[in-house]
């Protein structure tokens, strides 16, 4: 198979299943590789995610399931993921994101038709939807063609549009940028979170996650990090419309003081 969407979780049976049911409405092919690293039993093993995995098999689609213990942080758990996978292109998705139908098929399309590193689909909080903040949409900015590759830390300019993706920023920048008769627009990004589908080889020319013993257990940051390696070498985009929801459920990383960034150079990996 050529996609493969990783998806590690932790103490979050609701929210899996969610996940799971949108990725199950999908259109796209696709396998599946779920890693769970819960204090008790398995946020896989519930009955709506049996059967949301049930009907992704039924789909024809190969699904895995792996418990990944001891936990040694959440690059250990992407690195270990991402190193089980074959596929050519891997999507890594959040335990507490909902895809609307179709938006795997937009993604794949969009990161083969580009020819860059990694293609993002920023979550959008739908409780924020009345919640309008056009400063915050300002630093939108449409990629002409090809994403060039750019280098992306904190005091650079580029690192201004993290603000794009706040609360339902997303759905307000579909409903601002995205024209009659098309299909999906590629602008530039800081970083994405939740839903990032990556070209394997660029992933595995900057050296994937592999820079996870660097870090202490208790860290964030680590898909950020990686993403701007990626787009310093290969270039990245975000996509709109964006197709995903964040459940908005309590972070199951409370402890946010390390950030990757701070600890592991951003720069490409030698």
């Amino acid at each position: 198979m050529s996609l493969e969407v990783l998806v590690p979780t932790r103490n979050r049976p609701v929210e899996l299943a969610t996940t799971l049911a949108g990725l199950a409405a999908q259109d796209h092919r696709f396998d599946v590789a779920v890693s769970d690293q819960s204090d008790g039993q398995a946020s896989f093993d519930t009955p709506p995610a049996q059967a949301m995995l049930r009907v992704l098999r039924a789909a024809g689609r190969r699904v895995r399931t792996s418990r990944r213990l001891p936990r040694r942080g959440l690059a250990e758990h992407r690195a270990a993921l991402l190193a089980a996978s074959t596929a050519r292109y891997a999507l890594f998705c959040d335990d507490d994101v909902w895809l609307a139908p179709g938006t795997v098929r937009r993604l794949h399309e969009a990161i083969t038709e580009l020819g860059c590193g990694l293609v993002g689909a920023a979550v959008a909080g739908l409780s924020y939807l009345d919640d309008h903040r056009p400063a915050e949409l300002a630093p939108f900015e449409r990629w002409p063609g090809r994403p060039e590759p750019e280098r992306i830390e904190p005091g650079r300019a580029a690192w201004n549009r993290w603000t794009l993706h706040n609360a339902a920023n997303p759905v307000h920048l579909e409903q601002r940028h995205v024209r009659p008769g098309e299909r999906w627009v590629a602008y530039k990004i800081a970083w994405v979170g939740g839903c990032v589908l990556y070209d394997r080889r660029a992933l595995d020319a900057v050296g994937g996650f592999g820079f996870w013993p660097d870090l202490p257990v208790s860290h964030c940051g680590e898909d950020v990090l990686v993403q701007w390696r990626v787009m310093e070498r290969f270039g990245g985009a975000g996509i709109l419309p964006s197709g995903a929801v964040h459940l908005e459920s309590p972070t199951t990383v409370p402890d946010r003081s390390v950030q990757a960034w701070n600890v592991v150079s951003p720069g490409v990996a030698s």
